[in-house]
């Protein structure tokens, strides 16, 4: 039926109520009273039809404001249930009282499961104390709080949450709180892993900068330990061998030597290593060192040497992969109490985007990895972080510098690799050196390096030196050896000389690092004024002008400061009698 049906049956009603009201009116009306007119009858009743109207209006418009208010109820549990965030009533003693389904599936039960048990059943143990803070102060100032803590789902799956509480009241006016629980484990493990990449940035800047510190305090040295070594050897050139004075001469040279691999550990450790890099096979490398290896790890210790087939190439200082197992097997030695086992390996490995991504400064690409590990007393956490630091050990005092595997670090970066350690208490330390394959072609055949002995010449040598006690000292090496030295501590006079000097000037000796100009340049230079000059570099360190990142060209000749006299010598007349 009808609205319009519904009206005229109720209009119908209307008039016969009216017109049975009309007639009981008039039978009871008393004699002489005046009788209702028809037209008094029709508009009583056009009021009931505008009363009725009115009525079925307002009805509507009750039935439309129950239709909202049920409709805005059905959306209000949607989006109560199926909010992005978990809902949840607690009552002061911490009892569930509601939840929505969110909440029931962030912590992986029925919603029926969560209802009157205590909230602080799925929270981590040690995290307890958060929660019950959390709620006092709810509770106690009545103003928002909001906390992160860890909740524990069946089978003990942790997950994260941000908790956001009010204090609200119960149907019953007893005090409640509405807590909102947000999942935030993925933006904690963000956290985690930005944190460890910092941590890790900031190790990389702090070697960095005690690099280059170490750099220029073992160039400086190298150069007071040239003039030690120099001159004692002068020395020991003019005392007799049964001379106690020579004896002493020999002391102090062994000393200055020991003091010079001090200072090339340094070098290393500042990428500023002068190396000489060449096509190798990292197992030959190895195996060419693992006599000297047992010898230094001792008898008590078995070193098991594991090679890995078909091993790519690199292209490296094979002094280099000396130093690197020398250092990681010592400490290895040290790790082991009694009889214990030093493992060095060699695996292809190809680092990809998923593993390079947790690990700072690593790049995807073809590796050869060599795996130094041992089964000694291994590392804690707190060690484990300042491994690389420069100068750290937890050896006793006199018997480590701290610079073994600062060293390390420092040679496997000077070749573009990289390093990892694994170790925990009890079980053991694993270092892991990833060494970029080298595709290039193989490298020519060099000369074989000169015998250092005493040696002669008669050719014109200008001397370039900007330290003068070197330049003195060399200058008087040189002159005893019987050359013809034109000595300067400038290049602009150097150049001065090439031009005024009548005669021939057969060789350049020249520093690499001087405050006008590199050594480098300077031969550029002398070879317009001397076609045919030849060259020998010398320096405590490279300077990325003749050797970028600590690379020689081929086609240069170098003698790493601080040097013997014999080996000066020698080195002349290699390049002298080419």
């Amino acid at each position: 039926m009808t609205n319009q049906d519904n009206r005229s049956k109720a209009a119908t009603g209307f008039r016969e109520k009216a017109e049975a009201i009309a007639k009981e009116r008039a039978v009871r009306m008393p004699e002489g009273s005046a009788a209702i007119s028809s037209e008094e009858i029709q508009r009583v009743l056009h009021e009931l039809r505008v009363h009725q109207i009115e009525l079925e209006m307002q009805n509507e418009e009750l039935r439309m404001a129950q239709a909202q208010i049920e409709a805005g109820m059905a959306r209000y549990f949607d989006l109560y249930d199926l909010a992005p965030v978990g809902y949840c009533t607690v009552s002061e003693k911490g009892v569930i009282l509601e939840a929505n389904l969110t909440m029931a599936t962030l912590l992986g039960v029925t919603r029926s499961l969560l209802v009157t048990q205590p909230i602080s059943r799925f929270i981590v143990k040690d995290d307890q104390d958060i929660y019950y803070l959390h709620q006092k102060r709810i509770f106690e100032t009545a103003e928002p709080q909001e906390c992160d803590l860890r909740l524990v789902k069946p089978g003990s799956a942790l997950i994260w949450v941000h908790l956001s509480g009010i204090v609200a009241q119960s149907v019953e006016g007893l005090p409640v709180c509405r807590l909102v629980l947000g999942d935030i484990t993925g933006r904690k493990l963000a956290e985690e892993i930005n944190e460890k990449l910092e941590s890790q940035l900031i190790q990389v800047q702090k070697m960095e900068s005690v690099g280059r510190l170490a750099g220029g305090v073992a160039h400086d040295f190298n150069n007071m330990l040239g003039i030690i070594l120099g001159y004692t050897e002068l020395a020991l050139g003019r005392v007799l061998p049964n001379d106690p004075l020579h004896a002493d001469l020999e002391e102090i040279c062994k000393a200055a030597q020991r003091s010079a691999d001090l200072t090339r550990q340094l070098l290393a450790f500042a990428r500023k290593q002068i190396v000489a890099p060449k096509m190798l096979n990292l197992n030959v490398t190895v195996e060419g060192i693992l006599k000297m290896l047992r010898r230094l790890i001792g008898e008590d210790i078995c070193l098991s040497w594991n090679p890995g087939q078909g091993l790519w190439q690199i292209r490296m200082d094979p002094t280099q992969i000396d130093q690197i197992l020398a250092n990681l097997c010592v400490n290895a030695r040290d790790a082991i109490t009694g009889i214990g086992t030093v493992t060095v390996e060699t695996h292809n490995i190809i680092l990809d985007e998923e593993f390079c991504a947790e690990q700072a400064g690593f790049t995807p690409g073809e590796y050869v990895m060599l795996k130094v590990s041992d089964d000694g007393c291994g590392m804690d956490s707190k060690t484990l972080s300042l491994t690389f630091e420069p100068f750290f050990t937890t050896k006793e005092m006199g018997k480590g510098t701290g610079l073994g595997l600062a060293t390390v670090y420092g040679i496997v970066k000077q070749n573009n690799g990289f390093i990892n350690v694994d170790s925990e208490p009890g079980r053991g330390t694993a270092f892991y050196i990833y060494l970029p394959r080298y595709l290039g072609e193989p490298d020519p055949q060099r000369e074989k390096a000169p015998a250092e002995v005493m040696v002669y010449g008669h050719e014109t040598i200008l001397l370039v030196e900007d330290e003068p006690g070197i330049l003195k000292m060399t200058q008087t090496i040189l002159e005893r050896q019987g050359y013809t030295v034109l000595a300067t501590s400038s290049p602009a006079e150097a150049v001065r000389l090439a031009r005024e000097h009548c005669g021939r000037i057969d060789l350049l000796l020249t520093d690499v690092v001087m405050p006008e100009i590199n050594g480098c340049d300077l031969a550029r230079h002398l070879l317009a004024i001397c076609p045919g000059i030849r060259c020998l570099f010398m320096s405590g360190y490279t300077a990325n002008i003749i050797a970028h990142h600590g690379v020689l060209e081929e086609r240069d000749h170098f003698i790493q400061k601080p040097f013997s006299i014999k080996a000066l010598g020698g080195k002349l007349r290699e390049i002298l009698d080419a």
